[in-house]
This record gives C-alpha cells, structure tokens and sequence, in this order.
C-alpha cells in the first residue's frame, strides 16, 4: 500500500473522531502478510490493533463478522483496503 487513499483516510478520521495517520495505518498494514488474511487469530489481533489505533471499540460479534467475511472472501492483500472499507462501515 504505497499510496494510501486520502477518501479512506479521511472517513477513518471521521469514523474515529480521531486523527489517525496515514503512517499509522502504514505501520499496521506493513505487518500485514497474505497469511494474516488466513488466520482467525491474526486477524483477531489486526482488528485490535486498528481498534486500539482508532480508540473505537469493536464488538466480538462485529469481530466474529469481520473474521468471517475475511476468511470467505479469500482476501489478500491486494484487497487491504476493502477491508478497512467494510471496518468503517460497522
């Protein structure tokens, strides 16, 4: 994720209420690898780790979808930033 769409980082920011960083979002996605997308623990983690990053609670039954839609979409990480897309929208 080179270039991190401004829309996206802007409806983070307004989401959260708070002003997250395009190097923030940078840092946690940097840690993410196509094998992340395949693990419900490490997907559990990358949704603790931008829950914590936006001081925004997530529900378990929100987690549980999330983990859910992750794994059956077969995402990678090429699709990263759909998956912040569907975040937002909870």
């Amino acid at each position: 994720m080179d270039k991190f769409p401004k829309d996206l980082l802007g409806a983070v920011n307004k989401k959260s209420g708070k002003n997250i960083s395009e190097n923030s979002i940078k840092k946690i996605a940097s840690g993410v690898s196509s094998s992340t997308m395949q693990s419900e623990a490490q997907i559990r983690q990358l949704i603790k780790q931008v829950s914590t990053m936006a001081n925004v609670p997530v529900s378990e039954d929100t987690v549980k979808e999330i983990v859910n839609t992750v794994k059956k979409s077969g995402m990678n990480m090429n699709s990263l930033e759909s998956l912040m897309k569907m975040m937002i929208k909870k």
